[in-house]
Formats: structure tokens, sequence, C-alpha cells
């Protein structure tokens, strides 16, 4: 088992490290790096609090990273959301040109 939990938490940390990258890509703005920042917080917190639970076993150590998971789960994306959405309402534009706007199936523009 504990050797399961350490390519798990390993598998979350790498995670982690990748996204990184992925937030200080250049010309990429604010609302595409609060995105790449919430799935990366949320998922690789998530493998390794999931890694842990599974090094200790059935504890109250586990029972208390369980329920910072679910915090967690339940709170990035709500945050993650509020923040944008406090970005949109005081003006901020995104930068992408309009090659990179998504069209819709009738030729609208999303």
């Amino acid at each position: 088992m504990e050797i399961l939990s350490f390519i798990i938490i390993g598998i979350g940390i790498a995670f982690m490290l990748i996204g990184i990258v992925g937030i200080f890509q250049p010309k990429k703005d604010f609302y595409y790096r609060l995105l790449v920042a919430c799935k990366v917080d949320t998922v690789g917190l998530l493998t390794v609090g999931i890694g842990l639970m599974i090094r200790h076993g059935f504890t109250f150590f586990s029972g208390k990273i369980l329920l910072i998971i679910v915090i967690i789960m339940i709170l990035n994306p709500l945050v993650a959301h509020i923040i944008a959405q406090a970005a949109y309402r005081s003006g901020y534009e995104s930068i992408c040109s309009d090659a990179d706007a998504v069209m819709l199936e009738d030729g609208e523009e999303k």
C-alpha cells in the first residue's frame, strides 16, 4: 500500500508541476490562467490527498484529509468563479483575438 500511495502522490505532484508550466505560457490572458490554476489546485490536491489517505490507512488523520479535500473541491471552483466574475464586472477584457473566438453552429460568435 505504501508504494501505491507514493505513486499516487507522485502523480499529483507531477500534475501540479506540469500545470504550473501552463500558467506561465506567454500570450495567455487572466481568465485562461485562472482556469488552469483552479484545475491544477483541485486535481493536484485531490490526488495528493488520496495518496496520503492510502498511506495512513483509515485513521482520524485520514478523516481530516477527507474533510479538507471535500472543502477544497467545493470552494476552489466557487472562488475562481467569483474572482473571474469580479474581473469581468470591473471591465477587465480578454486579450483573445477574433481568431480565437469560438463559433457556434449557426455562425454566431460565442
